[in-house]
């Protein structure tokens, strides 16, 4: 079951780039600007953001719940397994159960992470050494806040957060 996620129900900052042109297809790909998760995803979201809020941060979600039909369009715009789910295979972000996040400070700022959300290069790994220090230890704080609430991170995207045993969830249209 998909649980609707709000700015003043679940505190955290919401700007769902999909639903905008800020993103890296330049337009948007999914009209839906509400932000969704499977209820599982919800629980440890809600644990998360107990846990930043102990360094004084909050999240920030760029997207959550993504229909098949903006997969296939960010598939069709670009079709790197590396970085973007084909379709065919089910996204996470499909089954309700992945997040795309970064964290802000008390006044809403975004904290460096040394590149911009959905920026797909080898900058964007979670252990990139083409980072400066400071956007290191930003994402070692997100890793942290994420791993300790139930979510698994994947190499390559240091936005993305997912519940493990995805398979175990259906896709949602």
């Amino acid at each position: 079951m998909l649980k609707i996620i709000t700015e003043d129900s679940h505190d955290v900052v919401i700007d769902l780039a999909y639903a905008s042109d800020n993103n890296i297809t330049g337009k948007a790909i999914y009209q839906d600007n509400i932000c969704k998760l499977h209820a599982d995803a919800e629980l440890a979201l809600i644990k998360a953001v107990s846990i930043a809020k102990l360094s004084e941060v909050k999240i920030k979600i760029f997207d959550g719940f993504r229909p098949i039909c903006a997969q296939e369009k960010l598939w069709q715009f670009f079709p790197d397994p590396l970085y973007v789910r084909p379709p065919s295979l089910g996204s996470n972000h499909t089954r309700g159960i992945a997040l795309d996040i970064t964290l802000v400070d008390k006044n809403g700022i975004e904290l460096s992470m040394g590149t911009n959300f959905d920026e797909m290069s080898g900058s964007s790994h979670h252990f990139s050494n083409e980072i400066n220090s400071l956007a290191q230890r930003n994402r070692l704080l997100l890793l942290g806040i994420m791993l300790s609430s139930g979510f698994d991170m994947i190499d390559s995207e240091w936005w993305h957060y997912e519940l493990p045993n995805a398979t175990k969830y259906p896709l949602y249209c």
